[in-house]
């Protein structure tokens, strides 16, 4: 008999034990939740969108003429100024022609002095040529000088004008040969400047389209190169939260190459166009200061403050589950809708709830919550 009460006992006390510590390592664990307690004060409202390193205008820099490339002076992340010196294309026989020009006018100018010399002298012998022309015209009305005296005067007058209006013919050709020779040594001095390619602005090198050796087409991409005040940050933002977005509203910009870093930056641009793939809405963000150097097509999240509730009772989203929330109160689970006034990527201004107010942690380790269940802080 004292054997089976003693039995009894022991199996007494191992069940107790077992209680004991199945409440205490099992149901309280499981029961016991932490919180958060609910506070006041002001949010900042915020939308969140992903986006990359893009710029309002990309400028591919080429040639007005085909040819081939001798050398290339700027390569990717290079900074150029306007009227800088980019490429030079092979010039073939261009400056031959243009030597072959300018020794034509040359020649037309000699030609032309040539001939201006001879008039000049022509001009002298006319007027010694009209004076004794006029001598023998007297003599000859008042029977002192023979009629042949006279033709011989009348003539060689003649001869001289005649080489006079020769001469000025020839150096009106002279003239005409310059000017035809300008307009050629013009056009190739043109043609060979279109072969040296210019910076038309002050901008950063992004891609190099083309190599040295290159025979490239008219209007071919050498390199591209882009203004970095244009740079910017396009954003995609679900169009669901976009008509919270206007422009030159403040925002944050996190390079993926600089994790840790916020960047100002402003709303510059909402492009008109949505994705109607995607049904998000392009939303061009700017940087306060660009960032050098900077990395066309960088992923980048754009972080935009939209407005501000002052305030309000504010929850971390991390709670918020079906627009509520799981709280406290004497002993028990209650959940309590929420009406949501706003919200950024961690908090939400809510109507609903008192002021500290302990808002329970949800836990998928621990017994599920329902309405009324016992909980343990």
């Amino acid at each position: 008999m004292q054997n089976r009460w003693l039995k009894w006992g022991i199996l007494a006390l191992v069940i107790g034990g077992a209680a004991v510590l199945f409440y205490k390592k099992v149901y309280l664990p499981k029961s016991t939740y932490n919180y958060e307690t609910a506070k006041r004060g002001d949010l900042n409202l915020t939308v969140f969108g992903i986006g990359n390193v893009s710029a309002k205008n990309i400028h591919p820099i080429a040639s007005n003429t085909g040819g081939k490339i001798l050398k290339i002076f700027k390569d990717q992340g290079e900074s150029v100024k306007k009227g800088e010196l980019i490429a030079t294309l092979d010039p073939v026989d261009l400056p031959d022609q243009l030597a072959q020009a300018k020794a034509l006018r040359e020649k037309s100018r000699f030609e032309t002095e040539a001939s201006r010399q001879e008039l000049r002298q022509l001009e002298a012998q006319q007027e010694l040529a009209r004076a004794n022309f006029r001598r023998y015209e007297t003599l000859n009305k008042r029977g002192y000088a023979a009629q042949e005296e006279y033709d011989k005067a009348r003539t060689d007058l003649k001869v001289v004008q005649a080489q006079i209006a020769a001469a000025k013919a020839r150096i009106s050709s002279s003239l005409a040969e310059q000017k035809r020779s300008q307009k050629s040594i013009d056009a190739l001095q043109q043609k060979i400047d279109r072969l040296r390619v210019l910076s038309p602005m002050d901008g950063t090198v992004v891609s190099k389209d083309a190599e040295a050796g290159q025979t490239i087409a008219a209007q071919q991409p050498i390199v591209t190169v882009v203004d970095p005040q244009e740079v910017w940050v396009k954003a995609y933002i679900d169009e669901r939260i976009s008509g919270q977005i206007a422009k030159d509203q403040k925002a944050q910009i996190v390079l993926r190459s600089k994790a840790g870093q916020k960047l100002p930056g402003i709303v510059a641009r909402i492009e008109a166009e949505s994705d109607p793939v995607t049904e998000e809405r392009v939303v061009d963000v700017a940087f306060d200061k660009v960032p050098i150097p900077f990395y066309l097509n960088e992923q980048a999240e754009v972080t935009i403050r939209t407005g501000q509730v002052k305030g309000a009772i504010l929850v971390p989203l991390t709670l918020i589950r079906h627009d509520g929330v799981w709280v406290y109160r004497k002993g028990e689970a209650h959940f309590v809708k929420l009406e949501i006034l706003g919200k950024n990527d961690r908090f939400a201004a809510v109507k609903g709830l008192r002021e500290g107010e302990k808002i329970l942690i949800p836990d998928p380790h621990k017994k599920p919550l329902f309405e009324g269940a016992d909980i343990r802080l």
